[in-house]
């Protein structure tokens, strides 16, 4: 435990009340020196997010009546990236199994996960992604797989232009029909177009989430706004699988900007 807080109240109290101002100010940086604790441990414990997230993609593979090989393929490969013990992999199988069963209920994980992601917005990104990776692994995303990530983004207060930057990244973009023009998730407004096998590029556009015919300012302003959430180094402590995902994004939106900056000639 890292005491600062403790000696620089305590030493401010001797200086304003003498012996007895320093045991009142040395109890009260002590107190905060233990919330700090307990904060860092809430955001960094890999636990308190491994039941509700594999809860969530068992959800997200039954959402559609049948859980695939590929979406259990998937879950594999990810519990093994983050090379869970024994008894966290075996607590992450029991989430996945739970999460299948036909009543359950994916509101209490989805708060979970908001809790353990509590003020720090840039670590909804990496979670958000985990569940991503999860929803396409069968392949072009049902309309149920998607309103539940829709809901997980908006209860992480992540918005439909960034998300649909993250599907840019995996190669799906949004196409926009009539009635959902100007507006990503209109009822009936559109839907996603998979990957096709000879796509080399990401749309650079639709990775930074702007249109084609902004202003050069409109697209530094959005290039800053992903890099700032996206960059590994506003994570903290955080698992490594979930660092290493922040850093390909952030090399994705490097490239991406890079693109276009080629593109239109400015620095």
């Amino acid at each position: 435990m890292n005491y600062t807080y403790t000696f620089c109240f305590a030493l401010g109290g001797l200086w304003l009340g003498q012996l007895p101002g320093a045991v009142v100010g040395g109890f009260i940086g002590f107190m905060i020196d233990k919330l700090s604790v307990k904060r860092h441990q809430r955001y960094t414990d890999v636990d308190g997010f491994i039941e509700p997230l594999f809860a969530l993609m068992g959800a997200v593979a039954k959402s559609d009546g049948r859980v695939s090989e590929a979406e259990i393929a998937a879950t594999e490969r990810m519990m093994a990236r983050m090379n869970l013990g024994a008894v966290l992999r075996q607590r992450a199988v029991a989430s996945f199994n739970r999460g299948k069963q036909p009543e359950f209920d994916i509101n209490p994980v989805i708060h979970a996960l908001h809790q353990w992601v509590g003020m720090y917005r840039a670590r909804a990104l990496p979670v958000l992604d985990m569940v991503l990776e999860g929803v396409l692994a069968g392949g072009n995303p049902s309309s149920r797989k998607m309103t539940i990530l829709r809901q997980l983004a908006q209860t992480l207060r992540v918005s439909d232009m960034e998300l649909m930057a993250m599907m840019a990244m995996k190669g799906y973009v949004w196409q926009a029909d009539e009635r959902g023009r100007g507006s990503a998730y209109a009822s009936g407004g559109g839907h996603y177009v998979p990957p096709t096998c000879d796509s080399q590029e990401h749309d650079p556009y639709a990775v930074l989430g702007i249109a084609v015919d902004v202003d050069d300012r409109a697209v530094k302003r959005a290039y800053r706004k992903l890099i700032s959430r996206h960059h590994p180094d506003r994570l903290g402590n955080l698992p490594a699988e979930m660092r290493q995902r922040a850093e390909v994004r952030a090399r994705e939106i490097n490239a991406a900007y890079d693109r276009i900056k080629a593109q239109r000639g400015f620095k």
